[in-house]
């Protein structure tokens, strides 16, 4: 029987579908749906020597922020001690840039990829987000020929702004970069992005970019005065919405309320609607209706959570909303059961009231009345892959203090031998067995 390469006990892990300069990714499928997605691996040692942690940072709360049918979703962040594994959207068709470099595209099929580009950066930006790389490469379609939005690498957020309302980082790529982000005195990065997709356009319809020349510093002059032409073919409307795109000055350039009310944009033109998917990027996973049967297994608990908080240097919390509690947290190989049983005896040996295990959560509450009145401890069970749990202890009320002797001189001692590795301790190998990659394979 052919052995599979598995991740994390989620995703098989399947062949090589392009490399950068530091990442590589994989097409991969979730073994539960059996839905492919990409797996986009970093070496965590050559982002840190790169100083690219910030970015890295950057663009998962970027792609948290910005979820639309026309953007590249993010579903999950997991890490090792030595890898990072963004699991993304499978987006079959390729880049856009490819059927771009075959000739140009008909008007109707320009416009309804520029229709749906319009769409997705107009979201991007209400979330306060600009891309700032905005180019037929970073544009790919789908099974059904509709444009996703990719790499947020370069992208910028609302506190990136200096005092001066404006962002300064000169980034992008020249032959779409629009003229005052060249000047280096501070632009607006949404108007900047619209540049960048009249610019797009221009090249959807005519199959070569409207500022190119071998010499890039006369390319650049041709990029400050808007030094373009039409060719014959483009429509009179498409021109006239070209020539409002691509102007000079940011203030006076077109807006995207504005783009949205021309004519010709507004040809078979259905709005995308933004949507909403399960939160799990970084986050345990939450119970979606209260009314849901029983879990048969306890609730997943992102890897990147487990690494993020038992290693150093690459805390990533303080990206995202819901923070864990300030609490006690192991690594356990016993089964879900043997842990439960555990933490019941040495909770009732300590004669603490145990409330019934719900979703592999219990409660536990102190006999006597201390500084802040009863101490209230949960216990909850996270699955991390078939042979780990997590298991973490948080305050629910009571004082810190007797919170803190109770996680180190009860609870530690007590649980010793289920125990694999608590939080702060050196972190567990999770390579496993049969099959199951730790990460540090790739690369």
């Amino acid at each position: 029987m052919e052995e599979r390469n598995v991740l994390f006990g989620k995703y098989e892990i399947g062949r090589l579908l392009g490399k950068g300069t530091f990442a590589k990714v994989y097409y991969g499928k979730e073994l539960e749906s059996g839905e492919s997605v990409a797996i986009k691996v970093l070496n965590k040692d050559q982002v840190k020597k790169e100083g690219m942690m910030e970015q890295i940072k950057r663009e998962i709360s970027v792609m948290r922020l910005v979820r639309h049918p026309n953007i590249v979703e993010l579903k999950e962040v997991m890490a090792t001690k030595t890898k990072i594994f963004f699991v993304m959207d499978y987006v079959r068709g390729g880049e856009l840039f490819a059927k771009v470099a075959r000739g140009k595209l008909k008007e109707d099929v320009a416009r309804k990829y520029f229709q749906q580009l319009i769409s997705a950066v107009d979201y991007c930006h209400s979330r306060g987000v600009s891309h700032r790389d905005l180019k037929p490469e970073n544009l790919l379609l789908d099974e059904n020929e509709d444009l996703k939005i990719s790499d947020f690498g370069l992208s910028a957020l609302p506190e990136q702004l200096r005092n001066d309302g404006l962002l300064h980082t000169q980034c992008g790529t020249p032959a779409y970069v629009a003229p005052e982000v060249l000047r280096r005195k501070g632009y607006d990065g949404a108007k900047a992005d619209i540049w960048s997709c009249g610019v797009i356009l221009y090249v959807l319809l005519a199959g070569f970019l409207p500022f190119q020349d071998e010499n890039i510093m006369t390319m650049y002059k041709k990029v400050f005065k808007a030094e373009f032409e039409c060719p014959p073919w483009f429509s009179a409307e498409s021109k006239r919405l070209i020539s409002k795109i691509l102007v000079v000055d940011p203030g006076r350039r077109i807006t995207i309320g504005a783009i949205t009310r021309v004519p010709w944009f507004r040809k078979d033109f259905s709005r995308s609607l933004s949507f909403t998917m399960k939160e799990i990027i970084a986050t345990k996973t939450e119970d979606s209706d209260s009314e849901s049967p029983k879990l048969s297994t306890p609730k997943f608990f992102n890897a990147f959570e487990l690494i993020s908080s038992m290693s150093s240097g690459f805390d990533l919390s303080s990206l995202f909303e819901n923070k864990r509690k300030t609490g006690s947290m192991f690594t356990s190989r016993c089964s879900v059961s043997t842990i439960i049983e555990k933490i019941e005896t040495v909770a009732k040996r300590l004669s603490f009231k145990v409330s019934e295990a719900k979703d592999f959560k219990l409660r536990l509450q102190g006999p006597s009345e201390g500084r802040k009145g009863k101490l209230s401890v949960t216990a909850e069970v996270f699955e991390i892959a078939p042979e780990v749990a997590i298991v973490e202890f948080s305050k629910s009320s009571g004082d810190t203090l007797e919170y803190s002797k109770f996680c180190e001189e009860d609870v530690r001692p007590a649980l010793k031998d289920i125990v694999w590795t608590w939080q702060g301790d050196c972190v567990p190998n999770t390579d496993g067995r049969h099959g199951q990659f730790n990460g540090d394979e790739f690369l």
